[in-house]
Protein backbone atom coordinates (compact mmCIF):
# COMPACT_ATOMS: atom_id res chain seq x y z
CA UNK A 1 0.00 0.00 0.00
CA UNK A 2 1.30 4.00 -1.03
CA UNK A 3 2.29 6.21 1.89
CA UNK A 4 -1.02 8.01 2.32
CA UNK A 5 -0.38 11.81 1.64
CA UNK A 6 -0.89 14.84 3.51
CA UNK A 7 -4.47 15.76 2.39
CA UNK A 8 -5.73 11.85 3.93
CA UNK A 9 -3.71 12.58 6.87
CA UNK A 10 -5.03 15.78 7.62
CA UNK A 11 -8.35 14.70 7.52
CA UNK A 12 -7.53 11.65 9.68
CA UNK A 13 -6.30 14.36 12.32
CA UNK A 14 -9.68 16.30 11.98
CA UNK A 15 -11.82 12.97 12.63
CA UNK A 16 -9.60 11.60 15.22
CA UNK A 17 -10.24 14.55 17.72
CA UNK A 18 -13.64 15.82 15.58
CA UNK A 19 -15.11 12.42 16.54
CA UNK A 20 -12.69 11.37 19.31
CA UNK A 21 -13.20 8.04 16.76
CA UNK A 22 -11.91 5.08 19.11
CA UNK A 23 -7.92 4.06 18.07
CA UNK A 24 -9.93 0.67 16.12
CA UNK A 25 -12.12 3.03 14.15
CA UNK A 26 -9.46 5.13 13.10
CA UNK A 27 -7.42 2.29 11.92
CA UNK A 28 -10.63 1.28 9.82
CA UNK A 29 -10.57 4.86 8.39
CA UNK A 30 -7.40 4.48 7.32
CA UNK A 31 -7.40 1.13 5.87
CA UNK A 32 -10.70 2.57 3.96
CA UNK A 33 -8.68 5.67 2.05
CA UNK A 34 -5.67 3.68 1.71
CA UNK A 35 -7.83 1.92 -0.84
CA UNK A 36 -9.25 5.10 -2.13
CA UNK A 37 -5.56 6.72 -2.37
CA UNK A 38 -4.35 3.12 -4.12
CA UNK A 39 -6.92 2.88 -6.45
CA UNK A 40 -6.48 6.97 -7.36
CA UNK A 41 -2.71 6.30 -7.79
CA UNK A 42 -3.23 3.01 -10.16
CA UNK A 43 -5.85 5.45 -12.59
CA UNK A 44 -3.19 8.10 -12.40
CA UNK A 45 -5.63 10.46 -10.32
CA UNK A 46 -5.19 12.63 -7.43
CA UNK A 47 -7.88 12.36 -4.87
CA UNK A 48 -9.56 15.69 -6.14
CA UNK A 49 -10.14 14.35 -9.63
CA UNK A 50 -11.90 11.06 -8.83
CA UNK A 51 -15.57 10.99 -10.41
CA UNK A 52 -18.59 9.03 -9.47
CA UNK A 53 -17.72 6.33 -12.51
CA UNK A 54 -14.18 5.67 -11.12
CA UNK A 55 -16.27 4.91 -7.60
CA UNK A 56 -18.79 2.82 -9.38
CA UNK A 57 -15.93 0.82 -10.95
CA UNK A 58 -13.65 0.49 -7.82
CA UNK A 59 -16.71 -1.09 -6.24
CA UNK A 60 -17.66 -3.33 -9.27
CA UNK A 61 -14.00 -4.62 -8.33
CA UNK A 62 -14.92 -4.91 -4.65
CA UNK A 63 -17.84 -6.75 -5.46
CA UNK A 64 -16.18 -9.12 -7.94
CA UNK A 65 -13.47 -9.75 -5.43
CA UNK A 66 -15.98 -11.14 -2.99
CA UNK A 67 -16.39 -8.44 -0.62
CA UNK A 68 -20.13 -8.21 0.64
CA UNK A 69 -22.55 -5.66 0.10
CA UNK A 70 -22.13 -4.70 4.16
CA UNK A 71 -18.96 -4.12 3.55
CA UNK A 72 -18.55 -1.94 0.70
CA UNK A 73 -21.07 0.13 2.17
CA UNK A 74 -18.95 0.44 5.30
CA UNK A 75 -15.94 1.30 3.01
CA UNK A 76 -18.07 3.69 0.90
CA UNK A 77 -19.50 5.67 3.97
CA UNK A 78 -15.36 6.77 4.74
CA UNK A 79 -15.07 7.78 1.36
CA UNK A 80 -18.16 9.37 1.49
CA UNK A 81 -17.21 11.21 4.51
CA UNK A 82 -13.60 12.20 3.06
CA UNK A 83 -15.43 13.90 0.54
CA UNK A 84 -17.85 15.58 2.16
CA UNK A 85 -15.16 17.42 4.15
CA UNK A 86 -12.90 18.05 0.50
CA UNK A 87 -16.20 19.97 -0.42
CA UNK A 88 -16.10 21.95 3.24
CA UNK A 89 -12.41 23.06 2.80
CA UNK A 90 -13.10 23.79 -0.84
CA UNK A 91 -11.02 21.11 -2.65
CA UNK A 92 -14.03 19.66 -4.88
CA UNK A 93 -16.97 21.09 -5.55
CA UNK A 94 -18.72 18.17 -5.88
CA UNK A 95 -18.70 14.49 -3.55
CA UNK A 96 -18.25 11.51 -6.18
CA UNK A 97 -19.79 8.92 -3.75
CA UNK A 98 -22.78 10.99 -3.40
CA UNK A 99 -25.95 8.64 -4.12
CA UNK A 100 -23.98 5.69 -4.99
CA UNK A 101 -25.08 2.55 -3.03
CA UNK A 102 -23.41 -0.66 -2.02
CA UNK A 103 -24.97 -3.77 -4.21
CA UNK A 104 -27.49 -5.54 -1.98
CA UNK A 105 -26.63 -7.84 0.38
CA UNK A 106 -27.79 -11.16 -0.18
CA UNK A 107 -30.84 -12.05 2.28
CA UNK A 108 -29.53 -15.34 4.09
CA UNK A 109 -31.26 -18.29 3.59
CA UNK A 110 -33.10 -19.41 7.65
CA UNK A 111 -31.23 -22.21 9.59
CA UNK A 112 -33.48 -25.63 9.57
CA UNK A 113 -32.09 -28.84 11.33
CA UNK A 114 -32.16 -31.75 9.39
CA UNK A 115 -34.45 -34.23 9.51
CA UNK A 116 -32.24 -36.56 12.19
CA UNK A 117 -31.09 -33.41 14.22
CA UNK A 118 -34.31 -32.44 14.10
CA UNK A 119 -35.74 -36.23 15.63
CA UNK A 120 -32.24 -35.99 17.77
CA UNK A 121 -33.53 -33.15 19.74
CA UNK A 122 -37.23 -33.93 19.73
CA UNK A 123 -36.69 -37.73 21.04
CA UNK A 124 -34.07 -36.40 23.30
CA UNK A 125 -35.55 -37.02 27.50
CA UNK A 126 -33.54 -34.95 30.08
CA UNK A 127 -34.60 -36.78 33.47
CA UNK A 128 -32.49 -34.20 35.75
CA UNK A 129 -34.41 -31.28 35.04
CA UNK A 130 -37.19 -33.34 36.66
CA UNK A 131 -40.73 -34.53 35.27
CA UNK A 132 -42.45 -31.52 35.57
CA UNK A 133 -39.81 -29.34 33.31
CA UNK A 134 -39.33 -32.03 31.06
CA UNK A 135 -42.24 -33.25 29.90
CA UNK A 136 -43.35 -28.94 29.58
CA UNK A 137 -40.33 -28.92 27.28
CA UNK A 138 -40.29 -32.27 25.43
CA UNK A 139 -44.62 -30.69 24.18
CA UNK A 140 -43.44 -27.49 23.43
CA UNK A 141 -40.48 -29.08 20.67
CA UNK A 142 -43.20 -31.03 19.35
CA UNK A 143 -45.51 -27.82 18.64
CA UNK A 144 -42.77 -25.92 17.32
CA UNK A 145 -41.21 -28.75 15.27
CA UNK A 146 -44.05 -30.82 14.56
CA UNK A 147 -46.56 -27.61 13.87
CA UNK A 148 -44.38 -24.68 12.93
CA UNK A 149 -45.82 -22.64 15.96
CA UNK A 150 -43.98 -18.80 16.05
CA UNK A 151 -43.15 -19.20 19.86
CA UNK A 152 -45.33 -15.57 20.77
CA UNK A 153 -48.26 -18.51 19.39
CA UNK A 154 -46.78 -20.90 21.28
CA UNK A 155 -46.72 -18.32 24.74
CA UNK A 156 -50.07 -17.11 24.22
CA UNK A 157 -51.81 -20.93 24.04
CA UNK A 158 -54.48 -21.46 26.77
CA UNK A 159 -55.05 -24.58 28.32
CA UNK A 160 -59.02 -24.29 27.34
CA UNK A 161 -60.77 -22.69 24.67
CA UNK A 162 -62.18 -19.18 25.13
CA UNK A 163 -63.47 -15.89 23.90
CA UNK A 164 -60.23 -14.22 25.27
CA UNK A 165 -58.04 -17.11 24.37
CA UNK A 166 -55.20 -16.49 21.70
CA UNK A 167 -55.06 -19.76 21.29
CA UNK A 168 -56.10 -23.07 22.27
CA UNK A 169 -55.49 -26.94 21.44
CA UNK A 170 -58.28 -29.68 20.43
CA UNK A 171 -56.36 -32.74 21.33
CA UNK A 172 -59.10 -34.83 20.24
CA UNK A 173 -59.45 -32.97 16.68
CA UNK A 174 -55.72 -32.48 16.86
CA UNK A 175 -55.71 -29.02 15.79
CA UNK A 176 -54.19 -25.85 17.30
CA UNK A 177 -55.72 -22.40 16.85
CA UNK A 178 -53.69 -19.97 16.95
CA UNK A 179 -53.43 -16.02 16.76
CA UNK A 180 -50.70 -15.02 14.05
CA UNK A 181 -49.23 -11.92 13.19
CA UNK A 182 -52.15 -9.57 12.12
CA UNK A 183 -54.29 -11.28 14.60
CA UNK A 184 -55.03 -13.44 11.88
CA UNK A 185 -56.31 -16.77 13.30
CA UNK A 186 -55.25 -20.03 11.91
CA UNK A 187 -55.25 -23.42 12.76
CA UNK A 188 -52.89 -25.90 12.12
CA UNK A 189 -52.83 -29.75 12.59
CA UNK A 190 -51.06 -31.22 15.49
CA UNK A 191 -49.52 -34.82 14.74
CA UNK A 192 -49.63 -37.64 17.08
CA UNK A 193 -46.43 -37.15 19.08
CA UNK A 194 -47.03 -33.56 19.61
CA UNK A 195 -50.71 -34.69 20.98
CA UNK A 196 -49.29 -37.40 23.24
CA UNK A 197 -46.68 -35.16 24.24
CA UNK A 198 -48.83 -32.57 25.34
CA UNK A 199 -51.41 -34.73 27.28
CA UNK A 200 -48.40 -35.97 28.95
CA UNK A 201 -47.47 -32.38 30.06
CA UNK A 202 -51.19 -31.89 31.02
CA UNK A 203 -51.12 -35.10 33.38
CA UNK A 204 -48.15 -33.40 35.70
CA UNK A 205 -48.92 -29.42 35.18
CA UNK A 206 -50.48 -29.04 38.37
CA UNK A 207 -49.70 -32.20 40.05
CA UNK A 208 -46.57 -31.60 39.96
CA UNK A 209 -45.49 -28.10 39.58
CA UNK A 210 -42.92 -26.81 42.51
CA UNK A 211 -43.93 -26.07 45.81
CA UNK A 212 -45.23 -22.79 46.56
CA UNK A 213 -46.02 -22.15 42.47
CA UNK A 214 -48.86 -19.46 42.06
CA UNK A 215 -50.39 -21.21 38.97
CA UNK A 216 -51.78 -19.27 36.14
CA UNK A 217 -54.74 -21.42 34.97
CA UNK A 218 -55.47 -19.89 31.91
CA UNK A 219 -52.00 -20.51 30.37
CA UNK A 220 -51.26 -23.79 28.30
CA UNK A 221 -47.30 -23.44 29.19
CA UNK A 222 -45.75 -21.94 32.72
CA UNK A 223 -42.62 -20.94 33.83
CA UNK A 224 -40.93 -19.72 37.15
CA UNK A 225 -43.13 -18.89 39.76
CA UNK A 226 -46.24 -20.72 37.73
CA UNK A 227 -47.20 -17.83 35.51
CA UNK A 228 -47.03 -17.79 31.56
CA UNK A 229 -44.06 -18.73 29.91
CA UNK A 230 -41.70 -15.84 28.13
CA UNK A 231 -40.84 -15.88 24.56
CA UNK A 232 -37.67 -15.60 26.04
CA UNK A 233 -37.87 -18.39 28.10
CA UNK A 234 -38.71 -20.77 25.30
CA UNK A 235 -35.20 -19.49 23.95
CA UNK A 236 -33.74 -20.57 26.99
CA UNK A 237 -35.32 -23.77 27.52
CA UNK A 238 -34.51 -24.74 23.75
CA UNK A 239 -31.13 -23.70 23.85
CA UNK A 240 -30.45 -25.82 26.45
CA UNK A 241 -31.92 -28.68 25.64
CA UNK A 242 -30.66 -28.74 22.39
CA UNK A 243 -26.92 -28.60 23.88
CA UNK A 244 -28.27 -31.76 25.96
CA UNK A 245 -29.13 -33.38 23.04
CA UNK A 246 -25.93 -33.13 21.37
CA UNK A 247 -27.07 -31.36 18.55
CA UNK A 248 -24.67 -29.20 16.69
CA UNK A 249 -26.07 -25.52 16.76
CA UNK A 250 -27.79 -24.50 19.40
CA UNK A 251 -31.72 -24.51 18.04
CA UNK A 252 -33.93 -21.20 18.44
CA UNK A 253 -37.68 -21.30 18.37
CA UNK A 254 -38.06 -19.79 14.48
CA UNK A 255 -35.12 -22.38 13.68
CA UNK A 256 -37.64 -25.30 14.99
CA UNK A 257 -40.48 -23.79 12.64
CA UNK A 258 -37.88 -23.20 9.14
CA UNK A 259 -37.41 -26.83 9.91
CA UNK A 260 -41.40 -27.78 10.12
CA UNK A 261 -41.36 -25.55 6.61
CA UNK A 262 -38.31 -27.31 5.07
CA UNK A 263 -39.51 -30.92 5.67
CA UNK A 264 -42.78 -31.03 4.84
CA UNK A 265 -41.30 -29.05 1.42
CA UNK A 266 -39.07 -32.11 0.59
CA UNK A 267 -41.26 -34.50 1.64
CA UNK A 268 -44.87 -32.82 -0.60
CA UNK A 269 -43.72 -30.45 -2.49
CA UNK A 270 -46.29 -28.39 -2.25
CA UNK A 271 -45.52 -24.95 -1.67
CA UNK A 272 -49.21 -23.20 -0.79
CA UNK A 273 -49.85 -25.71 1.65
CA UNK A 274 -46.89 -24.90 3.55
CA UNK A 275 -47.73 -21.16 3.08
CA UNK A 276 -50.88 -22.43 4.77
CA UNK A 277 -49.61 -24.38 7.42
CA UNK A 278 -47.22 -20.67 8.39
CA UNK A 279 -49.76 -18.25 8.12
CA UNK A 280 -47.49 -16.42 5.43
CA UNK A 281 -50.26 -13.86 3.82
CA UNK A 282 -47.68 -14.05 0.73
CA UNK A 283 -46.50 -17.06 -1.06
CA UNK A 284 -43.26 -15.00 -1.76
CA UNK A 285 -42.33 -15.44 1.70
CA UNK A 286 -42.95 -19.03 1.71
CA UNK A 287 -40.92 -19.31 -1.50
CA UNK A 288 -37.68 -19.48 0.44
CA UNK A 289 -38.06 -22.40 1.71
CA UNK A 290 -37.69 -24.02 -1.96
CA UNK A 291 -34.13 -22.44 -1.97
CA UNK A 292 -33.59 -24.81 1.24
CA UNK A 293 -35.71 -27.58 -0.76
CA UNK A 294 -33.08 -27.07 -3.46
CA UNK A 295 -30.02 -27.02 -0.97
CA UNK A 296 -31.17 -30.56 0.37
CA UNK A 297 -31.59 -32.20 -3.20
CA UNK A 298 -27.96 -30.80 -3.97
CA UNK A 299 -26.42 -32.36 -0.96
CA UNK A 300 -28.16 -35.49 -1.64
CA UNK A 301 -26.90 -35.42 -4.89
CA UNK A 302 -23.06 -34.75 -4.33
CA UNK A 303 -23.43 -37.76 -1.90
CA UNK A 304 -25.48 -40.16 -3.99
CA UNK A 305 -24.46 -39.27 -7.40
CA UNK A 306 -21.11 -41.06 -9.00
CA UNK A 307 -20.28 -37.94 -11.12
CA UNK A 308 -20.53 -35.38 -8.37
CA UNK A 309 -18.37 -37.09 -5.81
CA UNK A 310 -15.28 -34.95 -5.61
CA UNK A 311 -12.21 -36.50 -6.06
CA UNK A 312 -10.25 -36.99 -2.46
Amino acid sequence: MPELPLLVRRYLDHVQFEKRLAPRTLALYTEDLRKLWASAQQAGLDLAQVQPAHIRRWMAGMHAGGRSGRGIALILSGWRGFYTWMAREGLVTANPVQGIRAPRQAKPLPKALSVEEALQLANHQEPDAGPWAEARDAAMVELLYGSGLRVGELVGLDGVASDRARGWLDLDAGLAHVLGKGSKRRSVPLGGAAVQAVRRWLEVRTEQAPQGFDLDEAALFLGPRGRRISAQGVWQRLRRRSQRAGVAVPVHPHMLRHSFASHVLQSSGDLRAVQELLGHASISTTQVYTRLDFQHLAKVYEAAHPRARKKS
